[in-house]
């Protein structure tokens, strides 16, 4: 069955332990180097790509700063529209005023110079009546002159009354 001899077991003994070393060397070394050279290598992607996110995030910031301002900017520049439209309707509801007032003013002057005018033309014929009027019932022709100042006189005293 089995026989157990010193040797036999010193043997494999001693070959385990050179395997060992030889495994140690030539297979444990260069795993645990390259297993150091990936972990570097994984941990220069993960630092990489956390740096990434960070950059992406500060551009998404810098991209959402620069929307607000543009909306804050397009909002002014609406309030200032507005306003100006403002400005510029009162301006407008202003100068339309001025203008219906002075067309308003320049057509009372218009009628005022008129009513003069008619009222200096219908004295004058009124004048020139009663004058004619005085002649026939005088029946002889009196001074036109003399007659007529005391005819405007009259009327311009009447118009006083009123």
């Amino acid at each position: 069955m089995l026989d157990f001899e010193f040797w036999s077991i010193f043997e494999a003994v001693v070959n385990i332990i050179i395997l060992f070393v030889l495994l140690r060397i030539f297979l444990f070394k260069p795993i645990n180097k390259m297993k150091a050279e990936r972990t570097r290598t994984i941990q220069n992607d993960l630092d990489s790509a956390q740096k990434a996110k960070e950059e992406a995030e500060e551009l998404r910031q810098q991209y959402e700063d620069s929307i607000s301002e543009a909306r804050e900017k397009a909002n002014e520049i609406i309030m200032k529209a507005h306003e100006d439209a403002e400005s510029e309707r009162a301006a407008i509801i202003k100068k339309s005023q001025e203008e219906a007032e002075k067309i308003v003013a320049d057509a009372d002057k218009t009628i005022e110079n008129e009513r003069k005018r008619v009222l200096r033309q219908a004295q004058s014929e009124i004048a020139d009546l009663a004058i004619e009027a005085a002649s026939k019932i005088i029946g002889e022709n009196v001074d036109d002159e003399k007659n007529r100042r005391l005819v405007d006189k009259f009327l311009s005293e009447e118009e006083g009354d009123k």
